[in-house]
């Protein structure tokens, strides 16, 4: 272990004494940011977040969840980061974004509830149909906005699918067991239905809470979407160029020396990684750090920015790996990472929040890191925790992981670190 730190405390220090790296890895990405914000008007005056986000939601649904939505966006929490306009007709709604007039449009369909409230003969054969969806219609040219609004929906509807089967597994349980009737399921599947929408202990707007524990508010910074965006983008940079260190030892014939030396492969390998993983958590932290000092910038829960700042580099990091062991030179990493770089910015929404983009860019953004990363890193920004980051940190560990496995596959066999 001491070997593996040393190795990879040296590649650190190796790191941040290259000029050029150091630009690429803390200097443009605070740049862009800054320059980011002065487009935005984060920096023209006033709180410097957003505030009055125009929204239209037509309630088709009527019934206690769909009510239960309503009332979050009424809610004294979103107040002032929402401006609310109720409307009976979809097509209506929809030509009010196309109109620019408002960010977005949140069309809850008739059913909504009795999808989630599934009768006693679903209950009791388990095979309850898939809820109805919530559509969320966004403005192309308002994307922060608009993703803002999607990630609140999100947040809701994640909340209530979990409740969902929570509950459909606790009724479940208890007519297998006899405490309950099969004929009685229906009821106390509506009776949680209703407390799920009704009780504010069940976490519906607990996760949309805008407010600190200490009572000070935590309105929705724009930079708090940008300037993760940025960081993550150019950590990608700075993954590739820990992997061309590799190759250019190994070409250079230091690796070669290090191998014959008392050090196993693995530990050499390991090493370079832990370097890699060292130089790029150092980045985002110092970024995050920069950003608090001169923007006065909220990233959130401590502990969820750190958590999900060590995921996101391990993820990277597989990244960086692969396209090392894919790549037969230094320069080919340096290519692919650059244009990996780029890649992932615009599809992991660096450059354009998500939802703007078609519909398959979407589904293959769950392939980079940015994506996850920013889902996350905004999630933090509206005020929630680390209790809140499962998805994105499950998915960037395994994201992760799998790419390790695969890049010392391909090590092995192209026989990188050998002898």
């Amino acid at each position: 272990m001491t070997k593996l730190l040393l190795i990879g405390l040296k590649d650190l220090k190796l790191a941040f004494r290259d000029r050029a790296a150091l630009i690429l890895m803390l200097l443009a990405p605070f740049l862009l940011t800054l320059g980011l914000g002065f487009v935005t008007g984060r920096f023209s005056g006033g709180s410097g977040g957003i505030s009055e986000i125009p929204v239209v939601i037509v309630n088709l649904d009527g019934e206690q969840l769909g009510d239960a939505l309503v009332d979050v966006f009424k809610s004294d929490d979103l107040s002032e980061l929402v401006t609310l306009t109720e409307a009976d007709d979809p097509e209506a709604a929809r030509r009010l974004i196309d109109e620019d007039e408002a960010a977005a449009a949140i069309l809850i369909p008739e059913g909504f509830t009795q999808s989630i409230m599934p009768s006693a003969e679903q209950f009791a054969g388990g095979n309850a149909a898939d809820p109805v969806k919530i559509e969320v219609y966004a403005n192309p040219s308002r994307p922060t906005s608009a993703g803002i609004v999607k990630a609140i929906v999100d947040e809701f509807a994640s909340r209530v699918e979990e409740g969902r089967i929570t509950g459909m597994t606790a009724v479940t349980q208890m007519i297998v067991t006899g405490r309950l009737a099969p004929q009685d399921a229906e009821a106390a599947g509506q009776a949680m239905g209703e407390r799920l929408a009704e009780s504010p202990g069940t976490g519906l707007g607990i996760a949309l809470n805008t407010n600190t524990a200490s009572g000070e508010t935590n309105d929705f910074d724009v930079l708090a979407y940008m300037a993760p965006g940025m960081a993550l983008m150019f950590l990608m940079f700075t993954t590739s160029y820990g992997g061309r260190s590799l190759l250019a030892e190994r070409s250079q014939g230091t690796l070669p020396r290090l191998l014959v030396s008392p050090t196993s492969t693995a530990q050499v390998l390991g090493g370079k990684v832990m370097g890699i993983f060292f130089t790029g958590a150092a980045q985002l932290f110092i970024l995050i750090g920069a950003s608090t000092l001169f923007f006065q910038l909220k990233w959130g829960d401590p502990l969820g920015v750190i958590a999900l700042v060590l995921a996101a580099v391990f993820a990277a990091t597989g990244w960086g790996m692969l396209i090392t062991a894919i790549a037969r030179t230094p320069a080919q990493v340096g290519n692919l990472g650059s244009a990996i770089m780029l890649i992932f910015g615009i599809m992991g929404g660096s450059f354009i929040q998500l939802e703007a983009l078609p519909e398959v860019v979407q589904w293959f953004s769950k392939i980079t890191p940015n994506a996850w990363g920013l889902d996350g890193f905004t999630t933090l920004a509206l005020g929630n925790s680390l209790a809140h980051l499962g998805r994105p940190l499950l998915a960037l560990t395994i994201m992760g992981a799998v790419l390790f496995t695969i890049a010392v596959i391909v090590f092995n066999r192209k026989g990188i670190m050998q002898k």
